[in-house]
């Protein structure tokens, strides 16, 4: 009898355990959106960018700003369900007043973001896929690289596979973003459209473009943003990366350009 129950209980864990492992790593990089998929219950990604380079420049002054060990953690509690933890290690910052022609040279860290996702339809990020995804962001980092006041927000990812090669994504996010100031909360929306192509098994390429609706007292604006990025699996538990993205008005960022790697356990 004691025989017969624990064939009995392998049979009915088996399948479990084999979807778990045979589901594809799904990791958040590269890119703007934010995947629907979550990692599988006990699996953890640690997801890193080397090297994150951005420039914004207008008439008065330039800034050049270069971030390396921008992290997050995601760990699998449950079959949909995972949880987060995001930090940036280190920045530089190098802003150039264009009158004077004074130099600022700035270092620090960034701030801790801390999420759930929730994913509502598909968790492997298969056929349509759809999360959702509250976070708190805590400001522990120095400016230009922390925010300076507590900030907190919801995204909503969704993902649709049209064929084995193409997909579609969206991120709908709504933000208590913090004030320009690094005092207060205001309300940002921000909208993500990609799509996806499969250029092999291992290499996928992304084009994005992203909408925001910013509300600062200082300075109520909007910002457009195209990118693009790559993606190469070598191993099924191991992806590197890069891309870059150019602000399409004047109110975004210029240019941003990044590389980075990710490793499931």
């Amino acid at each position: 009898m004691r025989k017969l129950f624990i064939a009995f209980g392998c049979l009915v864990l088996s399948p479990s355990a084999a979807w778990a492992q045979e589901r594809e790593y799904c990791p958040d990089r590269p890119g703007i959106g934010t995947p629907a998929c979550t990692m599988a219950p006990g699996k953890a990604s640690l997801e890193v960018g080397l090297g994150d380079w951005s420039v914004d420049a207008d008439s008065a002054e330039r800034q050049d700003v270069f971030l390396t060990g921008d992290t997050l953690l995601r760990y699998g509690i449950a079959d949909h369900a995972e949880v987060q933890l995001g930090w940036t290690a280190l920045g530089f910052a190098r802003t150039r007043d264009r009158l004077t022609g004074t130099v600022d040279h700035r270092s620090g860290t960034g701030d801790v973001t801390v999420a759930l996702r929730r994913n509502l339809a598909n968790p492997d990020g298969s056929g349509l896929s759809l999360a959702v995804m509250p976070y708190v962001t805590l400001p522990v980092g120095r400016e230009p690289f922390g925010q300076g006041d507590l900030g907190a927000g919801l995204k909503v990812p969704l993902s649709y596979e049209l064929s084995q090669s193409w997909s579609l994504a969206t991120t709908t996010s709504f933000d208590a973003a913090v004030n320009e100031d690094g005092s207060g909360r205001h309300f940002a929306f921000d909208e993500v459209v990609g799509a996806q192509l499969e250029l092999s098994k291992a290499v996928s390429v992304t084009a994005e473009y992203e909408f925001t609706l910013d509300r600062d007292p200082a300075s109520h604006h909007t910002e457009q943003v195209g990118g693009l990025s790559l993606a190469w699996q070598p191993a099924d538990d191991l992806q590197l990366d890069l891309g870059a993205n150019l602000g399409l008005d004047h109110d975004a960022q210029d240019a941003e350009v990044y590389f980075g790697v990710s490793r499931r356990f």
